[in-house]
């Protein structure tokens, strides 16, 4: 089992969105913690117009192994069409905390 961490941002539209997701996915065991990051402004372009909407940050902690269960289960919980799932890959770190996102992500609840 691949074990390699992962950091995943995911911008939501809301407080509320952003706790529903992050209680969902870390209760089901696919991200071991959530930090919810308030106070975003998001400047994109959608559908050929420029946007620009307050959004809040979501961090989530988790392993390759358990990525794509995280991003499906993303996607069925998110409002947006196309939300922003990035995985980013944590090249170094506390190797106490790594190993604790491991130990909490993967298995079933």
């Amino acid at each position: 089992m691949n074990s390699s961490p992962l950091l995943i941002l995911c911008t939501c539209p809301d407080l509320s969105t952003a706790e529903r997701i992050a209680e969902t996915v870390v209760s089901e065991r696919l991200a071991a913690c959530a930090n919810i990051v308030p106070g975003l402004t998001s400047i994109y372009r959608w559908q050929g117009q420029l946007q620009r909407d307050s959004e809040v940050l979501l961090l989530l902690k988790t392993r390759q192994a358990v990525y794509p269960l995280l991003e499906a289960r993303i996607r069925e919980l998110h409002p947006y069409q196309v939300p922003e799932i990035i995985a980013l890959p944590i090249q170094a770190g506390s190797a106490a905390y790594l190993d604790w996102i491991a130990e909490n992500t993967g298995a079933p609840v």
